[in-house]
């Protein structure tokens, strides 16, 4: 993982530059900073335990009418759930959780989407940082347990995913 402090200065580095990107990678983990949210991506490979890629902060945060919707219940992490076959998806980090990559956008997944490895399920921003959550298993979204725009605590419970 990489160092917060290193994460803090590449980000002053690239204020002040002329860049608009600048994407990093460090023992497997893969960080993109840009200036504007054109040069983002649409999706880089991350852990589900590890950081996504990473875009500048925004004028707002994301999350349209329909993306704030509750989605459900907050879960604490170590809830057993409904079911034990259920695989739980939980935060790498502390933040706010967004289920919309932008306030105008359409919501990652919704109750009983289908995913597969790779998809990106939410954005969690920490530290002006906007982090993919990408899904490591194949299934249904059987639960998402945290409101659009809530903060998260490393090791909530985010999504509950039916690999059946």
């Amino acid at each position: 993982m990489i160092d917060p402090k290193v994460v803090e200065q590449l980000v002053r580095l690239l204020d002040e530059s002329s860049l608009d990107s600048l994407e990093i990678e460090r023992a497997g983990t893969r960080i993109r900073l840009a200036k504007s949210p054109s040069a983002v991506p649409p999706a880089l490979p991350a852990a589900v335990g590890g950081l996504g890629s990473a875009a500048a902060p925004h004028a707002g945060p994301p999350g349209d009418a329909a993306a704030s919707e509750p989605a459900g219940p907050a879960v604490e992490a170590g809830d057993p759930g409904p079911s034990a076959n259920l695989v739980d998806v939980t935060s790498p980090m502390v933040g706010t959780f967004y289920r919309a990559p932008s306030p105008e956008a359409d919501p990652y997944v919704a109750d009983g989407d289908a995913v597969a490895p790779g998809d990106v399920l939410c954005v969690i921003e920490a530290m002006k940082l906007m982090n993919e959550l990408e899904c490591e298993t194949a299934g249904r979204v059987a639960e998402i347990c945290v409101r659009n725009a809530e903060p998260v605590e490393f090791g909530q419970v985010l999504f509950r995913i039916d690999p059946a």
